[in-house]
């Protein structure tokens, strides 16, 4: 089933964002494509600057899928100096995309 995560991220910077998103993708310059992530099962990808931090949201295939990505994003994370978030999680019920 798929999910939706959603990070609220206080504190997090633009800058920490950029780079966390280089090191996802293995090369310098944005994410562009789910092809870009180093495992499979992202639908899609959408972050954005808050009053107080960053805040992403990832359609997953699965819960599975998105555990995988921990693996990866986590330790990114905290190399940059992140505090790593407790996404909150949810079932999707619909996906629309162009």
């Amino acid at each position: 089933m798929a999910i939706v995560a959603v990070f609220d991220v206080p504190g997090m910077t633009q800058a920490q964002y950029e780079q966390s998103a280089e090191k996802v993708a293995g090369r310098p310059g944005p994410v562009k494509t789910p092809a870009d992530w180093p495992v499979a099962g992202l639908i899609s990808h959408t972050a954005a600057p808050t009053p107080d931090g960053w805040l992403v949201v990832d359609v997953w295939e699965s819960e599975e899928a998105f555990q995988e990505f921990g693996k990866t994003i986590v330790p990114i994370l905290q190399e940059l100096g992140v505090e790593s978030p407790q996404p909150k999680i949810y079932p999707v019920f619909t996906v629309v995309t162009r």
